[in-house]
C-alpha cells in the first residue's frame, strides 16, 4: 500500500532526544555546550558507544594470539596499529567526515543509500550497496552480544578459576534474559545506561593511567612508525593480524547509524572528550602491563590491570557495559528493520511501540527471536570469545568499505567537491578499508564465513522482496484503469450514505479495491477517498506537511499522506486531521476498502523461480495492511485479487 518517493536514514533513543538533536544540529554554533546538548552527550555515552567502548575487553588479547605472542616489539607495534586505526577509521573517517553526510539528521548506510537514490531515477548499484551493507550489519549484529558478554564473564577466571566451566552457561542465561526482556522496552533501565557507561570509561581510563605510570615508555607507540615497522617486518602474519586489530573499531559504524538519536555534535563531543581518550589509555595501559610482566597462557591483559580486590567488581561493571552494548545493537537492528520495511526492502512485520514518549523504542518480535537464536547458536557453537573473534569483524569491515564507496559519490555529486579533492580524501580511506577487508578475509575458514552466510541470506531475502514487489505491482497495474477516464463514467452510479476510503498504490490509476467493490455492489458512497500513502526518503515528515488533499470530482477526493521512513503510519489519526469540503471524518461512518492479493507462481515460470517462490512465501506471511496502517478492524472490507508471477 505504500509507494516510496526518493531520499534517506536510522533510528531512535526517544522522540524528545531526536527532536532536540535535529534542532541543535541546525542551530548556530555556540562557544560552549548548552544544557540540552550536555544531556544529549550524556545520553549518547549510554547508547552510541557500547560496542566500541567494550572492545578493550578482547581486542589486544585476540591480537596477541594472532601475532604469536606479546613480545615487546610486537606489543608496541600492535598498540600503534590500534591507536592509528582509531584515529583514521573512527576519528577522521566517521566522526569528522561521514557524519557530515546525514539525511535530515539521520545516519547509517541505508540513509546514505536513500540519500543517493534521491534523484528520481533508478540507481540499482546504489540500492544494491545499501542492501548489502544492511545485510552485513545484521550478520555482525548477532556476534556483538555473544562476544561482548563472553569476554566480560571470562574475566571471572582470574579471581575465581573454579567458575570457568560455568562461564558458557552463564553467558547463555544472560543473553536469554536480555532477549526475553526486549518486549518490555528499555524506558526504565535506559536511564541507567549513561551513568554505567560513564563509570565504565572513567574506570578503564583510570586503570590504564595507573599502568602507564609504571611503564611510561609505552607512549612511544603513539608514533605511527612503530605500526609501519611492525607491518614491514612481520610479513603475512603482520598483515593478517590487522583482522584482530580491526576489532577495536567495529563499533564505528554504530556511531553513524545512531546519529539521529542525538545529533552529530553531542556524539563528536562525547568521542573526543571522553571515549577516545579512555580507549587510548586502556590500550596503552594493557600494553604497559605486558611490557612490564608479560602474559601467560590464556591471560587477558584487560583484567590484569585491576588489583586482586577490584577484579570481581570490574567483571560486574564489564558485564553491565556489555549488556548495554548488546542492547544498543539489538535496538539498532529493530530500527534498521523498520527502515527496511518503510523503504520496501522487506515485508511488513508487526512493530510494537514500547514507549509513549520514545519513538525509537520499538520491538519487533520476529526479528528479536531470530536474532536470539542466531546469537545463542554462535555462543554455543564457538564456546569462547577467542573463537568468536575469528568470526567477528569481517562483515562490518565490508560495510565500512561500502560506506566509503557511497561517501565518494556523496562528496562528488552532492557536496560538489572537486574530483581531485575527493580522490585525495577517499583514496587513502579506500586503501585502509581494503587492507582491513583483506585481512579479515583470512579468517573466513576459522569462522568468518558465518556472518557472510547470514548476510547473503538476508541480502537474498531483501532483493527477492524488492524484485517480487516490483513485479507484483506491475501485474496489478495491468488490471486497472486510468483514473480520469473512470471518474468521468461515474456520474450516474447510485450513491449510499457514508465515506469509503480506498487505499491506492498510485495516483493515476483506479485502486483495485474500488473496481472490485463497484463490480460486486454496483454502488458508490457519498464520499469516496482515494488514499495514497507515500514513504519519503527522509526520516520524518513535519506534521504540517503530512496531508495533501485534492478534489477529483463530485464525491471523489484524493488524500495523500506523507511519512518518513523512521515513522510508523497511523491512518485513523492522520484522517482525523482531514477536512473534505468542510466535513471531517466520522470513523463510525467510514469504511476502508482494501485489496488483498493472493500471489502465486505462474505455471512453467522458471526465470528467477527461487526468488519468486521466496517472495510468494514472504507475501503470504507478511503483516496485513490493517495492522501496519493501524486501521480499525471493524471498519474494513477486504476484496481479493489473484496475481500470478
Amino acid at each position: 500500500m505504500t509507494k516510496h518517493a526518493k531520499a534517506p536514514p536510522d533510528g531512535g533513543s526517544g522522540e524528545a532526544a531526536a527532536a532536540a538533536a535535529l534542532a541543535l544540529r541546525h542551530a548556530p554554533a555556540r562557544p560552549a555546550l548548552g544544557a540540552a546538548q550536555g544531556t544529549l552527550v550524556f545520553g549518547a555515552l549510554g547508547v552510541v558507544y557500547g560496542d566500541i567502548g567494550t572492545s578493550p575487553l578482547y581486542t589486544l588479547k585476540t591480537a596477541y594470539q594472532a601475532a604469536g605472542g606479546a613480545f615487546p616489539d610486537i606489543a608496541l607495534g600492535l598498540l600503534s596499529l590500534i591507536v592509528w586505526t582509531l584515529i583514521i577509521i573512527v576519528s577522521v573517517k566517521y566522526v569528522a567526515l561521514v557524519m557530515r553526510a546525514d539525511n535530515d539528521g539521520e545516519g547509517g548506510i541505508l540513509a546514505l543509500m536513500a540519500h543517493l537514490a534521491l534523484k528520481g531515477r533508478e540507481r540499482p548499484l546504489v540500492v544494491g550497496i545499501g542492501i548489502l551493507g544492511a545485510a552485513l550489519l545484521y550478520g555482525d549484529g548477532a556476534i556483538t552480544p555473544a562476544i561482548s558478554v563472553l569476554s566480560a564473564l571470562e574475566g571471572l577466571k582470574l579471581p575465581a578459576p573454579a567458575v570457568a566451566p560455568f562461564i558458557l552457561p552463564l553467558a547463555v542465561l544472560v543473553l536469554l534474559a536480555l532477549f526475553a526482556f526486549q518486549h518490555h522496552g528499555t524506558a526504565v533501565i535506559g536511564k541507567l545506561f549513561g551513568p554505567v557507561m560513564v563509570a565504565w570509561f572513567v574506570t578503564i581510563a583510570g586503570l590504564g593511567v595507573a599502568s602507564i605510570v609504571m611503564h611510561p615508555g609505552v607512549l612511544r607507540a603513539l608514533w605511527p612508525g612503530y605500526a609501519m615497522q611492525y607491518l614491514a617486518t612481520h610479513g603475512f602474519t603482520g598483515f593478517s593480524v590487522l583482522g584482530s586489530v580491526f576489532l577495536c573499531a567495529t563499533g564505528a559504524e554504530a556511531l553513524y547509524a545512531d546519529m539521529g538519536h542525538f545529533g552529530s555534535r553531542p556524539i563528536r563531543v562525547g568521542w573526543y572528550s571522553l571515549v577516545f581518550p579512555a580507549l587510548l589509555l586502556s590500550y596503552a595501559g594493557q600494553t604497559a602491563l605486558v611490557l612490564d610482566r608479560g602474559l601467560e597462557g590464556d591471560d587477558n591483559p584487560f583484567f590484569l590491570l585491576a588489583p586482586g580486590w577490584a577484579q570481581l567488581p570490574l567483571v560486574g561493571l564489564a558485564t553491565a557495559a556489555t549488556i548495554i552494548a548488546s542492547q544498543a545493537i539489538i535496538s539498532g537492528v529493530f530500527s534498521m528493520t523498520r527502515q527496511a520495511i518503510q523503504l520496501d526492502l522487506c515485508p511488513r512485520l508487526s512493530v510494537t511501540q514500547t514507549s509513549e514518549v520514545g519513538y525509537g523504542q520499538i520491538y519487533i518480535g520476529a526479528v528479536n527471536w531470530m536474532l536470539m537464536l542466531f546469537t545463542l547458536g554462535l555462543t554455543l557453537g564457538f564456546g569462547s570469545s577467542d573463537n568468536l573473534s575469528a568470526a567477528y569483524g569481517i562483515a562490518v569491515s565490508i560495510t565500512m568499505f561500502l560506506t566509503t564507496l557511497l561517501m565518494f559519490r556523496v562528496m562528488h555529486e552532492q557536496w560538489r567537491w572537486s574530483l581531485a579533492l575527493v580522490l585525495a580524501i577517499a583514496g587513502p580511506l579506500f586503501v585502509v578499508d581494503t587492507s582491513f577487508v583483506l585481512a579479515n578475509l583470512t579468517k573466513v575458514r576459522e569462522g568468518g564465513w558465518v556472518p557472510l552466510v547470514a548476510a547473503a541470506v538476508i541480502y537474498c531475502v531483501m532483493q527477492a522482496w524488492r524484485s517480487g514487489r516490483k513485479a507484483m505491482l506491475h501485474q496489478l497495474e495491468r488490471e486497472t484503469l486510468p483514473l480520469p477516464a473512470f471518474l468521468g463514467s461515474m456520474q450516474d452510479i447510485t450513491r449510499v450514505p457514508g465515506t469509503a476510503v480506498y487505499l491506492a498504490r498510485r495516483l493515476d490509476i483506479v485502486p483495485l479495491a474500488l473496481l472490485h467493490s463497484l463490480k460486486h455492489y454496483a454502488v458508490l458512497h457519498e464520499r469516496n477517498v482515494i488514499l495514497h500513502v507515500i514513504t519519503e526518503q527522509v526520516p520524518r515528515v513535519p506534521a504540517r506537511d503530512r496531508i495533501q488533499i485534492s478534489p477529483l470530482g463530485p464525491g471523489f477526493y484524493r488524500v495523500v499522506l506523507l511519512y518518513g521512513f523512521m515513522e510508523y503510519p497511523d491512518l485513523p489519526v492522520a484522517l482525523s486531521h482531514c477536512s473534505l469540503d468542510g466535513q471531517g471524518f466520522d470513523m463510525m461512518r467510514t469504511t476502508f476498502f482494501l485489496s488483498r492479493e493472493t500471489v502465486e507462481l505462474a505455471p512453467g515460470r522458471r526465470l528467477h523461480g527461487f526468488a519468486r517462490r521466496l517472495f510468494t512465501w514472504m507475501h503470504r506471511n507478511a503483516t496485513d495492511a490493517t495492522e501496519f496502517f493501524r486501521i480499525p478492524r471493524n471498519r474494513i472490507v477486504e476484496l481479493g485479487a489473484r496475481i500470478e508471477l
